[in-house]
């Protein structure tokens, strides 16, 4: 997944002049469009979109809302969203109204550091007035409703060490609630997958199959069912590369009849900062 960078030569008026052009008269250039919005880094994008107004006499977003549609439009105005909003936005939609799309809460809050679920949580608040956690607790129930809570608290350990010790008695701790009894204490999985640093909880996942025997992506299969699965597989797939986890996303939003285009912008739009350094240091 192509990282964008800021655009070493960046002229914000230009950048506008470019955008006006592409709106003007009949039909609409939309490649020039996003030629200019994907060479061009969040930040940058902003000041663009805050430029826009006075040089052009007219707001961005409107412009843009007037000259596209369907999904070009969704993911253009993404695009000019600071990321933290648009994935609050997300998270809003999804708990709005009758039913909750639990797989975008998976998708938005897991595969997140701490830093990214409190500046979520934060545009949560000044978007909508309200606490991300509070209606996460309303919409949710159980075991799913406990993961979520926990993980929006932003107390995972961000330790860049490894404790082989701790790494081994957590693995054990993972096999007594799971494989290593009957019925699976779902509160341990928890506990742990949302509480130890990513790093911290690939090696854990290597003890534990040196105990097990197994891979604790089996275990996780055997022992639990439906979106808690789903959420506790995400937590240990991005433990484990958090590269190979977005491709999959990726890859599982194309996939058979159809394009899963929400899933799609939101993957990439919410992973498009992510330096190649961070990647690099991650596991």
């Amino acid at each position: 997944m192509a990282t964008v960078r800021p655009k070493s030569d960046f002229d914000v008026d230009e950048a506008c002049k470019k955008l006006q052009k592409a709106m003007k008269g009949a039909g609409t250039n939309e490649a020039a469009i996003i030629e200019v919005l994907s060479t061009h880094d969040a930040k940058q994008r902003f000041l663009i979109r805050e430029r826009y107004s006075a040089l052009c006499g007219k707001d961005l977003m409107k412009e843009l809302k007037s000259e596209l549609s369907g999904d070009l439009e969704n993911a253009v105005l993404a695009l000019l969203t600071p990321i933290p909003v648009f994935l609050a936005q997300e998270l809003r939609g999804a708990m709005k109204g009758a039913g909750t799309k639990e797989k975008i809460l998976v998708d938005i809050l897991l595969p997140r550091t701490n830093n990214e679920v409190v500046a979520i949580r934060e545009a949560y608040k000044i978007e909508f007035g309200r606490e991300l956690k509070d209606d996460l607790a309303g919409e949710l129930k159980g075991d799913l409703q406990r993961l979520f809570v926990a993980q929006v608290s932003a107390q995972r350990d961000h330790d860049d060490s490894v404790d082989r010790d701790k790494a081994e008695r957590d693995a054990k701790e993972l096999y007594e609630a799971g494989e290593g009894r009957t019925g699976t204490d779902e509160a341990a999985f928890t506990m742990i997958l949302v509480s130890r640093s990513f790093l911290q909880l690939k090696v854990t996942f290597e003890m534990y199959e040196k105990i097990g025997g197994k891979d604790f992506e089996e275990a996780i299969r055997k022992e639990t069912r439906g979106v808690l699965q789903e959420a506790l597989l995400t937590i240990v797939k991005y433990a484990k590369s958090h590269s190979k986890y977005f491709a999959e996303r990726l890859q599982q939003a194309v996939k058979g009849v159809g394009t899963d285009e929400k899933a799609l912008v939101r993957i990439v739009v919410g992973r498009s900062e992510v330096s190649e350094a961070n990647y690099q240091n991650a596991p």
